[in-house]
């Protein structure tokens, strides 16, 4: 009997296998679920589940996203960045993209819970950015002197401190 619905796990398998970089088990996820989540908010994906902790998905529409030309961008700009990761990808401190997310520059999509050490109270929730849209805060705020910010030094006050969020658009 042909299987009904699959994980976003093995969705994301199946993306990884079509692009030639499969996920081995015990390595670093070339494609992973957080990916396939970001796909199903393109709409390239329904979400068969009604369970919030996981996605299940369709193959024959797993195959036809597989078979895309643009697959492998798609990835890319759908691929997590930890906070850390969106700095470094910016060229700018970690203080300088904490500023940016208070600001509402760049929108977190999904976070997950790291343990450190064996209790709940080494827990944290981690966010996770797509790396698209960190790619887009710089174009969309050119406001922001970039070259200046990437070159604040260490203990050095952030330009973007002082600057409050835009308050919220009134609906009509």
């Amino acid at each position: 009997m042909p299987t009904l619905a699959f994980s976003g796990g093995a969705a994301a398998d199946r993306i990884a296998d079509a692009l030639g970089t499969p996920n081995v088990i015990g390595e670093r996820a070339n494609v992973t679920a957080f990916v396939v989540r970001r796909f199903v908010d393109r709409g390239l994906l329904v979400d068969l589940s009604v369970n919030p902790d996981g996605t299940l998905h369709h193959p024959g529409q797993a195959d036809q996203v597989c078979r895309r030309a643009d697959l492998a961008e798609l990835v890319v700009a759908d691929t997590p960045l930890g906070p850390e990761q969106a700095a470094t990808r910016l060229r700018v401190r970690r203080v300088d993209f904490d500023h940016m997310v208070r600001l509402g520059s760049v929108r977190v999509p999904q976070s997950v819970e790291a343990r450190f050490g064996t209790s709940r109270a080494g827990t944290v929730d981690v966010p996770l950015y797509t790396t698209a849209s960190v790619d887009a805060i710089p174009a969309a705020h050119p406001e922001v002197d970039w070259e200046q910010l990437r070159t604040v030094e260490k203990g050095r006050r952030s330009a973007l401190a002082s600057l409050r969020p835009e308050p919220a658009a009134a609906s009509a």
